[in-house]
């Protein structure tokens, strides 16, 4: 059923679906690496790139967020990472002819990866009012249009400043800064819609928002659960601290509704082991329903706290509150209640007991499957509760450990960029900068959108990202993105958002992480600067660009900012935004003034690997939650519930790609080739609907607003999820969540378990 895409445009929806694979890496990811790589980079830019990713005078990855061990490997990158080195720095441009050529409604039509692949921009656009094509402009007109458009709002909370996880520290606290000294918390993120939920619970129950082990813990753990999470295509370099682990003794549980070649098997690609047998990593294999982890956890509480000498007794009454509503709680749990919330075996919950107890050191790992439900944030609440019982925070080779997407979007957070600020940090940039912070909360990324759809926010302006497709409720997104008088992109490469514009838009190209930046001094002298970042586990270091810069027209994040700062804030601030452009240093000067933790930030960050934030519950086993000590919880169990004849939906990332970025049209690991539009369905289920194997149906979402959401056109595959659970890649079926289909507290949309039927296609 292969609909006909634009010219040059690849057919997404007629894939080539073979068995999935039970192994990850080894010969196949290094010859899929460089195949990517030097067809956009070429052979000698890729080697001299590649060499450069991670190293301690090298770059950051611009992938994910998994943290580097001390000593490294002369190739200390992944294959998505290579992916995402390689899209950085292709050889292609996105030049002011590539727009003469193609109006914005042509570039509306194309997918995401046609959009990916065109290459990088190399020039200021303007898309003016009325206007098809974007045309270029000079900076200085750039920064004339948002200060126009700034200076005609009511109020600064008008504006809506949204971030992505790439943004580096320097930039990211320089953002925070100008939002607020023009008068407003409207600071939504990443985080917002993938690991909100994780800050939240961690923040009322340790005291922290933030994972609470370092790389060395899984080296020391008796145990790790992997819960919610796809490692080998995800963060794919967490693949070798398991196998470290594993080789140190440590048994891994993995929890997920799909099975993922990557816990099955690390096919290590920089070892002669791994390039032939590999490693089998997971010890039990637990094929969870979507959604019915905190029912999981709830039980595994209620059997530690029945079994003699399980509790840390000892640490339970000197360092946690709250135990006892809780353990009443734990002991009322229900073992039909979790068979039918897990679709899980009472054996195989015995045999994880029995794994847990022999544990004198464990971690739970999780990413998206625990964050996006409705009830995420109890969830990860119960997983604390599981690792206080038996005193697993604070000790060696134990904690939380919350798997980060973007490489710096734990940074971002750390350098203010959150819509609901400490007082605390607001009064130290208020000391620091001698301005008064607004202390309102602002928008986040679900508050965002409904203010933009409602003509509460006229000016969006993106530092980084793909907002229109990371975005939920894709008709409804798209909508209220069109109602804003301007929408500003900061990128390196085209994307959806670019063609789905304000009445006026713009895109400001950047420098990317491989880039050398080149700052003018006083002196009349370039001098090259450096930017830091913060990885999945607190530590901070260094990243250096190496490359010359795609096109001598473009400007750094922090320089992006900076002169963005003086032409709208004007003569009235006393920031020095000039000194701040010309010299990174400055910058990290007064963040060590003003981020607890970043105290003499130059010197500390000189040392080759950098430095590890203070952690109070990791390094001092101090809480610092409103009681001062760990917080126990209680709340009822919830799980989806799913009625006759429908599934739940997980979206999910291919192998190909990384959250809105596609890299190709594969997910070799899944079995599936040439393309993107296909629905993973249990067997049993699909025979159960009457959907065959290759037939073609539309996912239509059911929610309680009575409204109906279709993605059309999906392949079914038939494939071994768990009972009454599909999955499907987003960004496609984005278009299912409803904006309002939300975590509780965290305010996350709820993508892990959206409630479909299918529909035969029309065309099929």
């Amino acid at each position: 059923m292969a609909t006909k895409p634009p010219k040059g445009d690849p057919v997404q929806d007629a894939p080539q679906v073979t068995q999935p694979q039970h192994a990850a890496a080894g010969i196949p990811a290094i010859g899929h690496t460089l195949r990517m790589a030097q067809r956009q980079m070429g052979v000698k830019r890729t080697a001299l790139t590649l060499l450069s990713v991670n190293q301690k005078d090298g770059f950051d990855c611009p992938g994910c967020a998994w943290p580097e061990p001390d000593h490294r490997h002369k190739a200390e990158f992944c294959e998505n990472g290579a992916k995402a080195v390689a899209e950085e720095a292709t050889l292609r441009r996105v030049t002011p002819e590539f727009f003469a050529a193609h109006p914005v409604a042509d570039l509306a039509t194309r997918s995401g990866y046609w959009l990916g692949q065109q290459g990088r921009l190399t020039h200021p656009v303007y898309l003016p009012e009325g206007g098809e094509h974007y045309e270029p402009v000079t900076w200085e007109r750039a920064f004339g249009i948002v200060a126009e458009e700034i200076a005609a709002l009511d109020s600064a909370d008008e504006a809506v400043f949204y971030t992505s996880g790439r943004t580096s520290n320097e930039a990211a606290f320089l953002y925070q800064l100008f939002a607020r000294e023009l008068g407003t918390n409207n600071l939504p993120d990443c985080s917002n819609m993938c690991h909100e939920s994780s800050g939240s619970a961690l923040s009322e129950t340790i005291g922290i928002g933030k994972g609470s082990v370092l790389l060395e813990d899984l080296y020391k753990s008796d145990l790790i659960i992997v819960a919610g999470q796809n490692p080998g295509t995800n963060h794919p370099r967490m693949l070798s601290a398991l196998e470290q682990a594993k080789a140190n003794g440590a048994r891994i549980i993995s929890v997920n509704p799909l099975p993922e070649a990557g816990l099955e098997r690390f096919k290590n690609p920089q070892t002669a082991k791994g390039l032939t047998a590999g490693a089998a990593l997971t010890d039990l294999f637990l094929q969870i329903r979507l959604g019915g982890d905190q029912a999981l956890f709830r039980l595994l509480n209620k059997l530690i706290l029945e079994t003699e000498g399980a509790v840390d007794e000892d640490f339970v009454a000197e360092h946690t509150h709250g135990y006892e509503e809780f353990a009443e709680t734990a002991r009322a749990a229900d073992w039909d209640e979790t068979l039918a919330a897990t679709g899980l075996t009472r054996a195989e919950i015995d045999e994880t007991l029995r794994m847990v107890l022999a544990s004198e050191r464990t971690i739970v790992c999780w990413a998206m499957g625990l964050t996006q439900h409705k009830h995420s944030v109890p969830t990860i609440r119960e997983v604390v509760n599981f690792l206080l019982l038996r005193g697993n925070i604070g000790r060696p080779g134990a904690g939380v450990c919350p798997v980060r997407g973007h490489s710096n979007v734990q940074g971002d957070r750390t350098m203010g960029i959150f819509e609901r600020p400490a007082p605390a940090f607001l009064d130290a940039l208020e000391k620091e900068f001698g301005f008064a912070p607004p202390r309102e909360h602002g928008y986040d990324v679900v508050r965002a959108i409904r203010a933009l759809r409602d003509g509460e926010a006229k000016v969006f302006f993106a530092m980084g990202g793909n907002f229109v497709s990371a975005s939920p409720d894709t008709e409804v997104t798209e909508a209220a993105m069109r109602r804003a008088r301007l929408t500003v992109h900061v990128s390196t490469k085209l994307n959806r958002s670019h063609a789905v514009t304000g009445a006026r838009a713009l895109i400001l190209p950047t420098l990317g992480r491989t880039e050398r930046d080149l700052q003018v001094g006083p002196n009349g002298q370039s001098t090259e600067q450096f930017v830091t970042v913060e990885d999945s586990m607190g530590m901070v270091h260094a990243s250096r660009g190496r490359l010359e810069p795609a096109s001598g027209q473009l400007l750094s994040e922090p320089a992006i900012v900076c002169r963005l700062a003086r032409r709208v804030l004007g003569e009235d601030s006393r920031t020095p935004w000039e000194e701040f452009e010309k010299d990174y240093a400055t910058i990290r000067d007064r963040i060590g003034r003003v981020v607890p933790g970043f105290e003499d930030f130059n010197a500390r960050v000189a040392e080759p690997g950098g430095f590890a934030l203070p952690h109070a519950p990791r390094d001092e086993r101090r809480f610092p939650t409103a009681t001062g000590k760990a917080n126990f919880t209680a709340a009822p169990v919830e799980y989806p519930e799913l009625p006759e004849g429908r599934l739940l939906l997980q979206t999910l990332r291919s192998h190909d790609q990384y959250n809105t970025t596609i890299y190709g049209l594969d997910d070799r690991y899944r079995g599936i080739r040439n393309g993107r539009r296909v629905v993973l369905v249990n067997p049993d289920d699909a025979r159960r609907l009457g959907v065959e194997d290759g037939s073609y149906v539309d996912l239509v979402s059911e929610w309680r607003d009575g409204v109906e959401r279709r993605a059309p056109g999906f392949r079914v595959v038939h494939y071994p999820t768990a009972r009454g659970c599909a999955a499907a890649y987003y960004p496609e079926t984005n278009v299912l969540v409803p904006l309002d289909a939300t975590a509780d507290t965290s305010n996350t949309p709820a993508s892990k378990s959206v409630v479909v039927r299918l529909e035969q296609s029309a065309t099929d």
